[in-house]
């Protein structure tokens, strides 16, 4: 699969405004961009850590993934996200692996990306996001 970078770690948290502080005033990083995605049910907040996001996740419904997660586990990391090259086909790979996948086809995430999880039974207890960013020509 090779992917290329961890594109970003998931945290999921009860409250953006009540989280986002903590990020800013006690480890120093800036909030960039502050983006809502319906078909998910979440809000979310970014956070560079060098090359690396941080991305804060509070549920918009409390029937919705991450209201479950922060019921079930508490607040705290929800999945990290590999960022790959043609997504398809690495979902494609991880299927003929034996990988049980959450999204057969890759849908639009936060921030433009063309995003596909995998199932945690299948990958050691840990949700894990594929990511392409489409809009970025490949070599």
């Amino acid at each position: 699969m090779k992917p290329t970078h961890i594109e970003h770690i998931g945290i999921a948290v009860n409250s953006l405004a009540e989280a986002i502080p903590f990020y800013e005033n006690v480890l120093g990083l800036k909030c960039y961009n502050i983006e809502e995605v319906a078909d998910q049910r979440v809000k979310t907040a970014f956070f560079m850590v060098g090359q690396t996001k941080i991305e804060l996740l509070e549920s918009t419904d409390p029937e919705g993934p991450v209201s479950k997660f922060i019921e079930k586990r508490g607040e705290g990391i929800h999945h990290i996200a590999f960022a790959v090259e043609n997504i398809e086909d690495r979902l494609r790979e991880a299927e003929a692996a034996g990988i049980k996948l959450i999204d057969i086809q890759p849908r639009r995430g936060a921030e433009g990306l063309s995003i596909a999880f995998m199932h945690p039974k299948s990958t050691f207890g840990v949700l894990t996001e594929l990511c392409e960013n489409k809009s970025i020509t490949k070599r």
